[in-house]
């Protein structure tokens, strides 16, 4: 320990509290841009849809190295309107990894398709590209990949093998907008459309629900328009049967304070994520703790670490008074909906033994080192004992 780092490990032994998140601690350093955001949709009147909604949509293609954007009500709808978009049916399979938010599995079968489920690599957590490619049948109309806790897919061979076959790829990138993969491409450029997520505890996140579905394929992009509005086109014609998927403008113009200061999230996002690298090797706990693997892009949605007795390591930390969530405790194929299509304990041995071992830490970033530093010596306390 260096002298500067001395009087820090005295402080932490006084209880601290560090949520997992703090979104207080942000909206403090944006108040006035949000509050004039909101006015002005209330001087205009105009809440759903609108030029507020049009902006966003823009940015955030832009953003993303995408051409078309188109906004909906949330995450999950993102992911709804795209495989509706894609025509997604009863008798198609969509193929996708076991770990992830229910969504991904979720919109799936509500349009009576089938998901087939695949492992994941244990370095990643995300979908093993392989076993997807391996997947493929003759009733595979889609795969979605999903940039889980904020890192990007392996997409080169699922985009190689749906090329050739015809395939959609649909990105899950509900934690990932921003992130870049090894060749430089963001998240949701990739494939045919990509889907985001803006729940409050996301990356870029909103006062509520919200998502948006971006493309550059023009086609996709004219069905997405459409479908979110009920199929109509014009209004009260209607040619297809589509939902109500419309964003917020209240939504949108948060959106659109807060992604002018996403890349400086992510970077101190970035930093907390060396720091806690630097703070668990200096506590030793490298033969108990794993930590994630970091590669440029990484946007870290969470910070997720590898332990044993995992849950005992939960309780102890909120009797600490830090924050910490499980994601995902149980796989897809083990969930009760899914029964009936014949998975069983063992069948995903990757995505089953991280569900046990998993835990999101604090990384949000306006955390500050001292935080950092008692989350660290927590833990450390807890397996020293």
């Amino acid at each position: 320990m260096t002298a500067s780092e001395a009087p820090m490990k005295a402080d932490i032994q006084t209880k601290m509290e560090v949520p997992l998140l703090d979104l207080n601690a942000q909206f403090r350093t944006i108040e006035d841009e949000v509050r004039a955001a909101i006015d002005g949709v209330l001087e205009s009147q105009h809440f759903i849809m609108g030029p507020e909604v049009k902006a966003l949509e823009g940015e955030i293609a832009a953003y993303s190295d995408a051409k078309f954007g188109v906004g909906v009500s949330s995450g999950t709808d993102a992911l709804l309107v795209a495989l509706m978009a894609a025509g997604v049916g009863p008798g198609d399979e969509v193929i996708t990894t076991t770990y992830s938010f229910f969504a991904t599995a979720g919109v799936v079968s509500r349009l009576g398709a089938t998901p087939v489920f695949v492992d994941i690599d244990p370095a990643t957590f995300n979908m093993d590209p392989e076993q997807a490619v391996d997947a493929i049948n003759d009733r595979t109309r889609a795969i979605i990949p999903v940039h889980l806790y904020g890192r990007c897919a392996a997409m080169d061979p699922v985009i190689d093998a749906a090329m050739d076959r015809g395939i959609l790829v649909l990105e899950d990138a509900a934690q990932a907008i921003g992130a870049r993969d090894a060749a430089g491409r963001r998240a949701g450029s990739v494939g045919d459309m990509g889907a985001f997520s803006f729940f409050p505890s996301k990356n870029l996140g909103g006062f509520g629900d919200g998502g948006m579905v971006v493309t550059s394929d023009e086609a996709l992009h004219e069905k997405l328009r459409i479908l979110r509005v009920h199929g109509a086109k014009p209004k009260y014609y209607h040619h297809v049967v589509g939902g109500n998927f419309r964003l917020d403008a209240l939504q949108a113009a948060i959106l659109r304070v807060k992604l002018r200061h996403l890349d400086g999230w992510t970077e101190a996002r970035r930093a907390n994520a060396d720091l806690y690298r630097e703070l668990f090797a200096g506590a030793g706990l490298q033969d108990v703790v794993t930590l994630p693997t970091d590669v440029p892009g990484h946007i870290y949605n969470q910070f997720v670490i590898r332990v044993p007795r995992r849950d005992e390591l939960a309780e102890h930390l909120s009797r600490s008074g830090v924050g910490s969530a499980v994601y995902y405790p149980v796989p897809f194929h083990l969930q009760g909906c899914f029964k009936e299509l014949g998975y069983a304990e063992g069948d995903f041995p990757h995505a089953e033994k991280a569900a046990r071992e998993v835990l999101a830490v604090p990384i949000y970033p306006e955390l500050t080192r001292e935080q950092q530093a008692y989350v660290v010596e927590r833990i450390g306390e807890f397996y020293r004992s």
